[in-house]
C-alpha cells in the first residue's frame, strides 16, 4: 500500500491511498481524512462514504466539504474508489452498466 497524496485540512490530514487488489485483480484507491485526534493517536469513530456509479475517491473529497464536520466531531471519514479501472475490467455487453461501473 502506498499514500499517493496528503494535505492539510481543518486541522487534520486529508490522504489518498493506493493499493493492489487481489479480488478486483487491479489497483485501487481509497481516501481517508484524519482528524487531529486521530493524528495525535486518539481513537475516533469511523465513517465509510460508499459513492455511486463510476465515482473516484475524488467526488467526494473535493464536491462534498465534509472534511470541515469532520474535523469538527472528530470523526474519521473513509472514501474508496468504488469502481474498479482498466482495460481488464470487464466490457461484456451483456454487463448492461459499462467498463468500470460499480456501486
Amino acid at each position: 500500500m502506498e499514500r499517493i497524496e496528503h494535505h492539510a485540512s481543518f486541522g487534520g490530514r486529508q490522504e489518498v491511498w493506493q493499493h493492489a487488489s487481489a479480488t478486483l485483480g487491479c489497483e485501487m484507491r481509497f481516501a481517508v481524512y484524519l482528524p487531529s485526534a486521530a493524528l495525535a493517536g486518539q481513537p475516533c469513530p469511523v465513517l465509510y462514504w460508499l459513492s455511486g456509479l463510476t465515482c473516484t475517491e475524488q467526488n467526494f473529497i473535493t464536491k462534498a466539504g465534509a472534511q470541515e464536520h469532520a474535523a469538527r466531531h472528530q470523526l474519521i471519514v473513509i472514501a474508496p474508489d468504488t469502481s474498479p479501472r482498466g482495460e481488464a475490467v470487464t466490457n461484456d455487453p451483456a454487463y448492461d452498466l459499462g467498463q468500470g461501473a460499480g456501486f
